[in-house]
């Protein structure tokens, strides 16, 4: 992170947007994140935008943006070329087995909680194509992961080379209380799902056999 923080000092703000949206489209879209991830790559955006002329909402902005294009491109890949892709060599190991049954068991949710994980976040787009799942869903899931994601990693940068002060004057209260109502909304589906009670099994049907056996049959003369 040091060295790709030495190499945008001084770079005009469009040149700095332009590389790390590219680290951070590239992360999903052709398994860049084993090299350079993403995170890496929004973080180091924060700080150019703390010690520089670069912009923190416009450089939130690219970074969002950037992802869920990334992701996009990823998602369609794991569609169009399916299980074939996961022979790359990148891609073996046990830690895609357990995104796969991570991506089976929770489906959506794994979506949502992937973008937090570095290999899961790499990987789990192409996955969401190779098992079908529907382009919407796993749109509506990505999008509040990756605002998550995005917003977060750049102020994390953006606090690391600034002040409290300087924040609260660069995004505004507006920008504040977005990202506030987006974590709570977050959080709250999360909860609801993590404690909403399993719904009550179905009642079996008995079986005619089974019935007939304990059913008393009458006997002559009683």
């Amino acid at each position: 992170m040091t060295t790709l923080l030495e190499r945008l000092q001084g770079l005009e703000p469009l040149v700095v947007y332009l590389v790390v949206s590219g680290f951070v489209f590239l992360e999903d879209a052709l398994f860049v994140g084993f090299v350079v991830p993403g995170e890496t790559a929004a973080i180091v955006g924060g700080v150019i935008a703390s010690q520089t002329h670069a912009s923190l909402a416009v450089m939130i902005a690219v970074v969002v943006v950037a992802a869920l294009l990334g992701d996009t491109v990823g998602y369609g890949i794991g569609r169009r070329v399916g299980p074939r892709i996961l022979r790359l060599p990148l891609l073996s190991g046990g830690r895609l087995d357990g995104a796969q049954e991570l991506l089976r068991r929770r489906g959506g949710p794994a979506v949502f909680l992937g973008r937090f994980v570095a290999f899961i976040r790499t990987v789990m787009p192409a996955l969401a194509g190779i098992s079908g799942m529907p382009y919407k869903r796993f749109l509506a899931f990505n999008a509040v992961a990756v605002l998550l994601f995005g917003a977060g990693n750049v102020l994390i940068g953006f606090f690391a080379g600034s002040s409290y002060e300087r924040v609260a004057s660069a995004l505004g209260s507006g920008a504040w209380l977005l990202v506030g109502v987006v974590a709570l909304v977050a959080a709250g589906w999360w909860l609801r799902r993590r404690f909403r009670p399993e719904s009550s099994a179905p009642t079996p049907i008995p079986d005619p056999e089974d019935a007939a056996a304990v059913v008393p049959v009458p006997v002559p003369g009683h």
